[in-house]
């Protein structure tokens, strides 16, 4: 009996794991005892718990760290769960104090407890699937929405937070992380198609859908995809990424797909009717698209594919439209007008004449009086700004007999064409003087259509009413403010890290998924007086608590943070198990780094 006896007082959990070449990482728990025999050491194996869950290991751990006093830890924690508030800089429980036990600051696990709670819900986490990949795909979703940053940083924020331990993750590093982009690549469209199955199958899938088109710029030269094309961001001499985002009519992503940078935006149209065809099996849909994406040829296709169209018409085309007196400009007089042409009279305002068998278009007019008088402003703003170099400019020939007046007359009339005035503003010489001109007849033809603009669609009064072709059009919003979060404000989707066209197509499916997240958040947060990053920065400040270095509890919630997760509908958990996978980056920090701000 006393043999039995020191064998259990010497009774030991022995781990290890190790990572083969295919990446896949293997683990042993052996439930051993050690004892002396002749004065030698011996080791036994009692079991193998290599199959046990991760939180059974953990509690077993304890059992054996505590096995002198398990009656009373387990009592203390009973009594302490739910563990009641406690106040900053209050002291601890008398429990939590005792060295057998003690009680530490466990990782920061809130904002990834609630994010993970919502990727659940809205079916993200089912679609990304549980094994190894989808987990760490998770973990880049989550990680987008806390920090947005390259996979190397990825690595860094998995180890400094909780993110092991709420989401089993497995041991990882960066490499790990830019491998899963291309998974995620490969597996876009099964992803895609689970979340909008899941969405619509019970409302059923919706008849409109909204598709914009943005460029994201690249600050290197060997992306695979980056080339060089028309820049929304204004970044001459770089190369960019087309993206493509199709929306419901709530503006919740569907589909999102990158395209060369040099693709046009009519070019990047037929995959998404196909996309919606084949992939979501959609039919008799209206397809909402901006002014200079749906034109003839786009057009054909959604009526060759049985759909319909919400767009608009280019200022040249409403030019061409009234000089061909199909409009007039008494129209944009009413608050919401509409005329009725036949099909193709009109298209890409060149007059062709009607394609026999198609039905009639409708055309929804308007003036916006809040953008003509924004535009009135910015055309009164530029002149002053030109009034201001052409003073500067005189100062310096009345100061400067020697200067020339052409060298002046030339740099103004580049001045002019940068902004845009040279239709109704021209600049002469008189006396070594420079005076600005004014033709108000070219600025009236200027200024005649400020805050018209015209839409277009070929549904019928009994499919929409003119009002309701309006609204969807406005619909467009949405995705223009989901490009914009997702570009600038909260995602930033640039600078991109990557090179590979597989990562970068993954790398922009994270980024939509994260977006959801942040949607959703951001709906279920708009009734308090803060913004989703300021929430998940609240809720980062929650963090666990470890006891005795391995069950990791979680306490009662401050007031604040308790309605942050109350709005969320997450509900925390009592327990976490403790971490047990090694997540490191293989690129280290540079030790010459400066170590002061000077």
């Amino acid at each position: 009996m006393r043999w039995l006896h020191l064998a259990w007082s010497l009774m030991f959990l022995d781990s290890s794991s190790s990572k083969a070449a295919s990446g896949k990482t293997y683990r042993r728990v052996l439930l051993r005892t050690s004892f002396r025999v002749d004065g030698k050491v011996k080791h036994r194996t009692l079991g193998n718990l290599s199959d046990c869950d991760p939180s059974e290991i953990e509690a077993i751990k304890l059992a054996l760290r505590h096995k002198e006093q398990l009656s009373a830890f387990l009592a203390s924690l009973a009594s302490a769960e739910p563990a009641p508030p406690v106040a900053p800089g209050s002291a601890l429980p008398a429990s939590s104090t005792d060295p057998a036990a003690p009680f530490l600051q466990g990782p920061s696990v809130g904002a990834i407890l609630v994010l993970r709670a919502l990727a659940e819900e809205l079916g993200i986490v089912a679609a990304l699937g549980s094994d190894r990949e989808g987990k760490l795909a998770l973990w880049q979703v989550i990680a987008r929405a806390l920090d947005q940053g390259s996979r190397l940083s990825a690595v860094r924020l998995a180890r400094d937070l909780g993110a092991q331990p709420v989401l089993g993750l497995p041991g990882f590093d960066e490499d790990d992380l830019y491998a899963n982009l291309t998974w995620l690549h490969g597996q876009q469209p099964r992803i895609e198609e689970q979340l909008f199955t899941r969405r619509y199958q019970q409302s059923g899938a919706p008849s409109l859908y909204l598709y914009d088109v943005t460029s994201t710029y690249l600050e290197g030269a060997h992306n695979e995809l980056g080339a060089f094309g028309y820049n929304r961001d204004g970044k001459r001499g770089k190369k960019q990424v087309v993206i493509g985002l199709l929306c419901d009519e709530q503006g919740v992503p569907v589909a999102i797909e990158a395209f060369k940078g040099n693709t046009g935006d009519p070019k990047t149209v037929p995959s998404q009717i196909a996309s919606l065809q084949q992939r979501f099996g959609a039919r008799h849909i209206t397809l909402v698209g901006d002014r200079g994406m749906l034109r003839g040829p786009q057009i054909r296709d959604l009526q060759a594919a049985g759909m319909h169209y919400i767009t608009a018409i280019s200022k040249p085309q409403i030019e061409t439209m009234l000089a061909a007196g199909s409009l007039q400009m008494e129209l944009f007089d009413n608050e919401l007008a509409e005329i009725e042409v036949p099909a193709g009279s009109n298209e890409e305002g060149t007059g062709k004449g009607t394609e026999e068998g198609r039905i009639a278009e409708r055309y929804i007019l308007r003036r916006n009086p809040a953008r003509q008088a924004e535009m009135a402003r910015t055309r009164e703003d530029k002149k002053q700004a030109l009034d201001k170099d052409i003073a500067s400019l005189n100062d310096y020939l009345a100061s400067h007999p020697r200067a020339k007046e052409t060298t002046a007359l030339r740099r103004l009339d580049k001045r002019i064409r940068k902004l845009g005035l040279g239709s109704w503003i021209s600049v002469k010489v008189q006396h070594r003087q420079l005076i600005m001109e004014q033709d108000q007849t070219a600025l009236a033809e200027e200024s005649k259509l400020d805050g018209c603009y015209v839409l277009r669609t070929d549904l019928n009064e009994t499919q929409a009413s003119k009002e309701t072709v309006h609204e969807r059009y406005k619909s467009l919003a949405h995705v223009e403010q989901a490009f914009r979060r997702s570009k600038t404000m909260e995602l930033e989707l640039r600078p991109v890290h990557v090179r590979k066209e597989g990562s970068t197509r993954g790398h922009i499916l994270v980024v939509m998924l994260a977006y959801q997240l942040m949607r959703e958040l951001g709906r279920r947060w708009a009734h308090l007086d803060l913004t989703v990053q300021e929430g998940l920065k609240r809720l980062n400040t929650y963090c666990a608590v470890e006891v005795g270095g391995v069950i990791q509890v979680l306490l009662q919630p401050r007031a604040d943070v308790q309605a942050l997760l109350d709005a969320a509908g997450v509900k925390l958990p009592s327990l976490l198990p403790r971490a047990t996978a090694m997540v490191a980056t293989k690129r280290k920090l540079q030790k010459s780094r400066p170590t002061r701000i000077k």
